[in-house]
């Protein structure tokens, strides 16, 4: 059930816990598969989560009924389609808010360094593993690609103006405890998209000074474990702005000085969507974006060409529907 400490001060329930028990079942149907036959025990750990829309806002009072089933496994990775319905239940009214793809690597409880490979699932028909196994190749592209770009950092800006990027990009340190890891010592990737979620919401209220809620997640990238003890930084930036949506940047830097000194590094990267909603709910125009440097009008395009290559998909899908 949804408590006020699960949402805005409009009572929407935030993105980033609604990505955590998504997060969470995949983990348990996941850790659960590759426990299932005799051999080296594992807990499956979170590389990637495949771009999720918030299709319908959930609210406090409500009961989340989260579900999860294994659709393709790899010989190392298992993908898990979830599903997030919300309920009234005062009136019993369901409505589906959440649907997620998310990949997972089992890792030995022996050795974390270690990939152990993944029991195979039986399908339906061909036709379902050739789909699978297609996603598979894209998603392992995508990662590749991702991680190539991701050297940029945030830096301080002495007194913006508003609507620049400087004036809303925000950062949050966080230092990795007990409860934030699996048993195998390192951060839960739920917990992490949650500390992604708030900031780029952060960024997402000081931009427009309205409420705002999670839209949409592009694909995150888990390109590295997070070990307990480290201290992470979760920044985020504006990069692109339409009439009603916002695009925010949102990477997690590590730096683990505990056990093992080592460089920062970047764990995890995202670009968030939100929209600014009035007091009755309703959608608000949103302030444009002003770009100064080069490299902000640069992401600006990048932006503008995500949105416009997600609108036609949608006004696809919406043809084919």
């Amino acid at each position: 059930i949804m408590r006020p400490d699960d949402a805005n001060i409009a009572g929407n329930v935030h993105g980033g816990t609604i990505l955590k028990m998504i997060e969470e079942a995949g983990a348990i149907i996941s850790t659960r598969h590759c426990n299932s036959q005799a051999g080296e025990p594992c807990v499956a750990a979170l590389a990637r989560v495949e771009r999720t829309d918030f299709l319908s806002p959930m609210c406090i009072g409500e009961v989340a009924n989260v579900s999860a089933e294994i659709t393709y496994t790899s010989r190392h990775s298992v993908e898990v389609q979830v599903n997030v319905m919300s309920e009234n239940i005062l009136t019993g009214a369901k409505k589906v808010t959440n649907k997620a793809t998310l990949w997972y690597v089992p890792l030995s409880l022996k050795n974390v360094n270690k990939v152990l490979e993944v029991p195979p699932i039986q399908y339906a028909r061909k036709e379902q593993e050739d789909e699978g196994k297609k996603r598979y190749e894209e998603q392992k592209l995508d990662r590749l690609e991702t991680k190539q770009r991701n050297g940029d950092v945030i830096l301080p800006v002495i007194n913006p103006e508003p609507h620049t990027v400087g004036y809303s990009q925000s950062s949050l340190i966080h230092l990795v405890g007990p409860s934030d890891c699996t048993l195998l010592g390192f951060v839960h990737g739920g917990v992490t998209m949650k500390l992604m979620d708030e900031v780029a919401g952060i960024v997402a209220a000081r931009h427009c000074k309205t409420n705002i809620v999670t839209a949409s997640v592009d694909a995150i990238n888990f390109h590295e474990k997070i070990k307990k003890g480290c201290v992470i930084t979760v920044s985020g930036r504006m990069t692109f702005t339409s009439n009603k949506s916002m695009e925010i940047e949102v990477f997690v830097d590590a730096d683990p000085f505990v056990d093992e000194p080592r460089e920062r590094y970047r764990a995890v990267s995202a670009f968030f969507t939100y929209v600014s909603l009035s007091k009755e709910g309703k959608p608000l125009p949103v302030p444009q974006l002003l770009t100064e440097t080069e490299d902000e009008k640069r992401r600006f395009e990048e932006g503008k060409g995500r949105y416009l290559q997600t609108k036609a998909k949608r006004q696809a899908q919406m043809q084919e529907a």
